[in-house]
């Protein structure tokens, strides 16, 4: 059946839930280290899961801007991968089920798709959404991620403590989703890993494990991280080589983590104060770093 926005289709009956999470994960404009996109589908693949709605990306996709793949073979066309934006009901570890929403961020009539599921939200009587970002921060790869957490209620953020004061960022969906959710009354909290700068176009597990690991302890869901584990542990191991190959991108490292063991002891007003020579911007770091890693990867 359609809904009455007209944006998804339910297959069949939704069903009779008692009060769960919902987790939503759209992908498109920030997914630093593919985090998001890691999690999620390190989610669907490790339990057991159905779709219960799907969205008409029709409606909501600007293909021309997020063009699809398709696979050409010497003289035809074999495949096309269709993008689809679907809610699946999914059980964890432990049985009990939770609500998926995944894949890309629409790029059309934000307020009417929130609307919809907003819709789908009350309907099924979910508690509290949790929504999955990642963001480039300049930290070193070398200290353990840390994530920034938001909620529409404090009393939602347990013991986190804020990264940043007042700023202002670009929208996307899930963030006004949960802006949104306030509004109107529901509960809503989300998770930003904070991803190095250099690693950001590179997929970066250990930072979708965080994700994961965070909604876990705010809602009790019982989410499977292992696999996502052992391959931080193959990524810190690849890029510590690579770095270690290289004398300046190891002192560059070393400046990143100055500034981040400075800042956790409160002194983010002289991070200098150690120092006779003023330590490399985090822009500067970023690009030598990125230069040196492209670097690598081409040589390989």
């Amino acid at each position: 059946m359609l809904d009455p926005h007209g944006l998804y289709e339910v297959a069949g009956d939704l069903p009779v839930l008692d009060g769960p999470v919902l987790i939503q994960a759209l992908t498109g404009f920030v997914d630093a280290g593919s985090a998001i996109q890691l999690a999620r589908e390190h989610l669907l693949e490790h339990l057991d899961s159905e779709v219960i709605a799907t969205f008409d990306l029709d409606q909501l996709l600007d293909y021309r801007s997020r063009r699809p793949p398709m696979i050409f073979v010497a003289d035809h066309f074999e495949s096309y991968e269709d993008p689809r934006l679907a809610l699946h009901l999914v059980r964890d570890q432990l049985g009990n089920q939770f609500l998926l929403l995944a894949g890309p961020e629409p790029d059309l009539q934000w307020e009417r798709f929130i609307a919809a599921v907003t819709a789908l939200i009350e309907q099924l009587g979910v508690r509290v959404t949790v929504g999955l970002n990642a963001i480039p921060m300049a930290v070193p790869h070398t200290r353990p991620v840390g994530v920034t957490a938001h909620a529409t209620d404090k009393r939602l953020l347990g013991d986190h403590e804020s990264w940043l004061q007042r700023v202002q960022v670009p929208a996307s969906v899930g963030n006004l989703l949960e802006l949104r959710l306030g509004q109107s009354g529901h509960d809503a909290l989300g998770y930003a890993a904070h991803v190095p700068h250099y690693l950001a176009q590179t997929g970066y597990p250990a930072a979708a494990e965080l994700l994961l690991d965070s909604v876990s302890a705010s809602t009790g869901l019982a989410l499977p991280t292992g696999g996502l584990r052992e391959a931080a542990a193959l990524v810190r191991e690849e890029v510590d080589k690579q770095i270690a190959d290289d004398e300046q991108a190891g002192r560059l490292v070393t400046s990143l983590e100055a500034q981040y063991d400075a800042f956790l002891r409160g002194r983010q007003g002289n991070l200098l104060a150690d120092s006779d020579a003023a330590l490399p911007t985090a822009e500067e770091l970023g690009a030598e770093l990125e230069r040196f890693l492209a670097e690598q990867s081409r040589d390989e």
